[in-house]
């Protein structure tokens, strides 16, 4: 095509270089702006910027954009924060700073950590500021979707002091951000996706109050994932006894939430009441929960107000199509043995805690969750590798193979496998099994196999699997993030969890 009234690139229409720009991150844009008049005037384009999805923080190194781009955060968010549909937001982690499974504690091996902390604590409070003052005019805000860093942004120092002392920046700092998110929330219209998860001072027990009764009618998707919630401000409700903070929904929040199709919740926050008010008659049938079961978060709260059998059932009767995504984290089975109801639709468990996961843990699931488990993820990060088999012939893992009949993902890491029970397991499940993932180093080979398999029963091992899957198959080498950071893990699968319902 030849290019008439111009040299290059400047001659296209501006619908094609508007095109072309659509296909560029939000950063790309921003920095493509400063090239020329033109393409400043063709990148301000407001169908350029319906969508937003931003990852900051994470002080020098961590991934995110630093507190040297919150200028740059600014001007988009003054530009484009009252016009934006659908915002999605992720805090990276202070780099250095390990997941809080991992154990470790950063600031006495590093002299240099306090002053990273301090930056990202300081970049997190004034980014999130001006992300907020530019959506609260916002009124077509349809999807508003934050997570935090669990491993710097759920500080519980920080907490106690900042609110123990009124007159700090930071303290006054939160207080702003508290107004703004009810500001935002109460000045939508048409919100129908809204997810905060691990922002530290975002939410409130006062902040769901604040929703437009329009978006309220219209909101589809709500997820508060606190795994604790901050104090409430002077004058409020004090937090309930035995150390419980006071939960993020109640029952008659609920009521103003007719059209809600999914979940995802603290199972601490979801009390025997809020499933009473789910399985409400004048209300769009819920299609998907996500729970996480934190048993460090509260310290040491007590299991109680949880949803008796009675509650499940009902629900699970208004709701022919529920669906339940559970992760214990840092829990013990006989927290789960209380939790675990027979009527619970449970189709997705991950168990991640130092406790070990006990076989009769795995039997009730079995027995109770035969028809709906499709995904199964066991990980323990510990080099001890526990046996979860009383003896190498009777394996609860190769049972839930075998009953689990729509069981199509299983995850297994810090226990150990013994080779003949993964060959086993790969021949009840087949082709069904579209991901099988077991940590090397756990599989173990006992001495007759040794014999008769030669030098290389590694290699029997892969063979046999992978012909019984009908695809090429090996261990895998590395936990990735189930390890590193599982609650990011259990928030972007209850994402997709959740998405397209």
């Amino acid at each position: 095509m030849a290019l008439c009234g111009g040299v290059g690139a400047l001659a296209l229409p501006s619908e094609l270089i508007v095109h072309i720009f659509s296909f560029l991150s939000d950063w790309d844009k921003l920095r493509a702006s400063a090239v020329c008049s033109r393409w400043r005037e063709c990148l301000f384009y407001p169908a350029l910027w319906t969508d937003l999805k931003l990852r900051l923080g994470g002080a020098t190194g961590g991934g995110g954009s630093g507190p040297g781009e919150t200028p740059k955060l600014e001007f988009l968010m003054r530009k484009f924060g009252s016009f934006v549909r659908e915002l999605e937001l992720e805090f990276a982690p202070v780099e250095g700073y390990p997941s809080p499974v991992q154990g470790a504690e950063p600031a006495e091996n590093d002299p240099q950590f306090p002053a990273r902390w301090k930056e990202a604590m300081d970049c997190y409070l004034d980014q999130v500021l001006c992300v907020l003052r530019g959506l609260r005019n916002n009124r077509n805000l349809q999807k508003l979707s934050m997570y935090g860093s669990t491993c710097i942004l759920l500080d519980e120092d920080f907490l106690e002091s900042t609110y123990s002392s009124q007159d700090n920046q930071e303290s006054k700092k939160l207080k702003e951000i508290q107004q703004l998110f009810e500001q935002v929330l109460a000045n939508s219209r048409q919100m129908k996706w809204l997810g905060c998860a691990f922002m530290l001072g975002v939410v409130t027990p006062s902040s769901l109050s604040a929703l437009s009764n329009l978006s309220a009618g219209s909101l589809e998707h709500l997820s508060l994932l606190s795994a604790h919630a901050p104090p409430l401000p002077d004058g409020q409700a004090p937090p309930l006894p035995d150390g419980l903070p006071p939960p993020l929904l109640r029952p008659p929040e609920l009521e103003r939430l007719p059209r809600l199709r999914s979940l995802a919740l603290d199972f601490h926050h979801f009390t025997s009441g809020v499933c009473r008010a789910l399985a409400g008659g004048d209300r769009a049938p819920l299609l998907r929960l996500s729970l996480l079961l934190a048993g460090t978060a509260p310290p040491d709260a007590p299991l109680e107000d949880t949803p008796s059998e009675e509650d499940w059932r009902t629900l699970a009767q208004s709701s022919a199509g529920l669906r339940v995504y559970l992760m214990a984290l840092d829990a013990r089975s006989e927290d789960l043995l209380k939790v675990l109801k027979p009527s619970l639709p449970l189709e997705r468990f991950h168990f991640d805690s130092y406790a070990v996961c006990s076989a009769g843990t795995l039997e009730l699931i079995c027995l109770q969750y035969h028809r709906t488990l499709t995904h199964f993820t066991l990980v323990r990060d510990d080099a001890r590798f526990p046996d979860l088999s009383e003896n190498h012939n009777e394996d609860p893992l190769v049972l839930l193979a075998w009953r689990c009949k729509c069981l199509s993902l299983l995850v297994l890491h810090g226990y150990t496998v013994w080779a003949h029970n993964l060959i086993a397991i790969s021949r009840l499940r087949g082709h069904r099994l579209s991901v099988l993932e077991v940590q090397e180093e756990s599989i173990h080979f006992d001495a007759y196999q040794g014999l008769v398999l030669g030098k290389d029963p590694m290699h029997h091992l892969t063979k046999e699997v992978s012909l019984s899957l009908g695809r090429a198959w090996s261990p895998a080498l590395e936990s990735g993030v189930l390890l590193s950071d599982p609650t990011q893990h259990f928030y972007r699968e209850a994402q997709s969890f959740s998405a397209g319902v």
